[in-house]
């Protein structure tokens, strides 16, 4: 058993994701509530593969109130500049589904 442990660790951290973007990265936090309503198939539009300067443009729009939103407004308010870039970068790494 104390030979398996080691192995089956490895594994696990060999197990990381596949596609562009992934390379084993968790999602920033925040991220994962984004794809409730943007993931593929959705009806609000899909945030994979979306260049990260209109991600981060929307979110930051959203934010001050430049953009209307009935809901975006007060999501991207949870998120400050910096935490808008990480997930930006990150849906922007995943490319197209």
């Amino acid at each position: 058993m104390r030979a398996i442990m080691p192995a089956l660790a490895l594994l696990a951290a060999l197990a990381g994701g596949t596609g562009a973007g992934a390379a084993g990265v968790r999602p920033p936090p925040g991220a994962a509530s984004c794809t409730g309503c943007h993931a593929e198939g959705s009806a609000m539009g899909v945030l994979a593969g979306r260049p990260e300067a209109e991600i981060v443009g929307a979110l930051d729009a959203f934010r001050t109130g430049a953009r209307p939103a009935t809901i975006m407004n007060r999501i991207a308010r949870g998120f400050d500049a910096r935490e808008s870039q990480a997930i930006a970068a990150w849906f922007a790494g995943q490319g197209p589904r």
